[in-house]
């Protein structure tokens, strides 16, 4: 098998989730330390985990996506170890970078799993990554992301397929009328603006995507969907505005505007965790049970092989210099970044506080 001379690993970089009951508080006390956040609402929250025995599915499906990167890098001969590190919970992102200088790793690439530009979703892991390297201490690998990927055709087709496989779950009396909501998670709106050089890029991107998905579908379903873009699990204090509409307040406008089904798409998710099967399968699909609105929801790309295919088509192209992936980039934003400019995604302080629990993954 061969290996790069410039990387010598690849670390897989999430959220973390509980992964049983006992976890779920010290999970929220990580996620929300430095801001003050009283036990009581920590346990009310909690709450969202116990419905599902205290496990959050994100670790589950991480070790899931690990093995298939695996298997598919040994496929195409490429000697590189897959680590796993998350920002809030085991295995934790500093015992990862540890694990890696024992191992005699030097380079590393970092893929994380979130495919958009904001403070939250890149630039708060760098971060995270800057710190777990200075826990380590000398010797800890050099790491590097890879860059937004969120109109790679890897990323894409997936939910193509996926919100066809959805409409077809309607009554078929119901499909061709049926309106397609695309979901991600709410942000404040002065970070949705800085994010990118300051240019707004996380609504950019996600329209972009909500436009790739619906104009690919309306095509191979030969029906003119009109689709939305909404926004989900706000956390924060209401003073500080988020992007809107949510998707809760969303249900009663489409009912209004006479739509009689929805299909959500979560396209800011990468896989099915506890943010998809709470807010939409739970409490989205709970209020559009009780407005008599038919829903069904689109699966995240999880481990589908295009999606692990483009991880390692990512990697290649890093290793070798291989142009693997941009003729994969689809609409017109073309390929974001790997290295970010020096105020990329800024965090404004204005809503510091406001984000600290707040996460595109979990």
């Amino acid at each position: 098998m061969t290996r790069s001379t410039d990387f010598d690993a690849l670390l897989l970089v999430s959220f973390g989730g509980p992964e049983g009951p006992d976890d779920v508080l010290p999970f929220l006390e990580n996620v929300t330390r430095g801001r003050g956040i009283p036990t009581e609402r920590l346990k009310q929250v909690g709450e969202h985990y116990f419905q599902f025995g205290g496990v959050s599915p994100i670790n589950a499906q991480n070790r899931q996506l690990r093995e298939e990167l695996h298997r598919v890098l040994s496929e195409r001969d490429v000697d590189l170890p897959v680590y796993w590190g998350n920002r809030n919970w085991s295995p934790y992102l500093a015992d990862a970078i540890g694990q890696m200088r024992q191992d005699g790793v030097m380079r590393a690439l970092a893929f994380f799993t979130s495919a958009y530009s904001s403070y939250s979703s890149c630039r708060q892991y760098r971060e995270n990554l800057a710190a777990a390297r200075r826990e380590v201490g000398a010797g800890a690998p050099v790491i590097e992301r890879i860059g937004p990927y969120f109109n790679h055709a890897g990323f894409i087709e997936p939910f193509v397929d996926n919100t066809l496989s959805a409409l077809a779950e309607l009554p078929e009396e119901l499909r061709g009328q049926a309106r397609l909501v695309f979901t991600t998670h709410s942000i404040p709106i002065a970070m949705a603006d800085a994010s990118g050089v300051g240019e707004g890029a996380y609504v950019k991107q996600h329209r972009a995507v909500a436009e790739l998905v619906a104009a690919a579908v309306n095509q191979r379903s030969a029906v003119e969907h009109e689709w939305d873009l909404v926004f989900q699990s706000r956390s924060g204090p209401p003073q500080v505005p988020w992007l809107e509409p949510d998707i809760d307040d969303h249900l009663v406008s489409v009912l209004d505007d006479g739509a009689a089904a929805i299909v959500v798409i979560p396209i800011g998710f990468v896989s099915d965790h506890m943010e998809v099967v709470w807010d939409l399968d739970t409490q989205a699909a709970g209020r559009a049970k009780e407005l008599g609105l038919s829903m069904v929801r689109a699966k995240t790309p999880g481990s589908d092989p295009r999606f692990v295919s483009m991880v390692v088509d990512l990697i290649q192209e890093r290793l070798d210099g291989t142009d693997v992936s941009a003729r994969s980039r689809l609409g017109s934003l073309g390929a974001a970044p790997d290295r970010c400019a020096a105020g990329c995604c800024a965090n404004p302080r204005l809503v510091l506080d406001a984000i600290g629990g707040m996460d595109n993954n979990e």
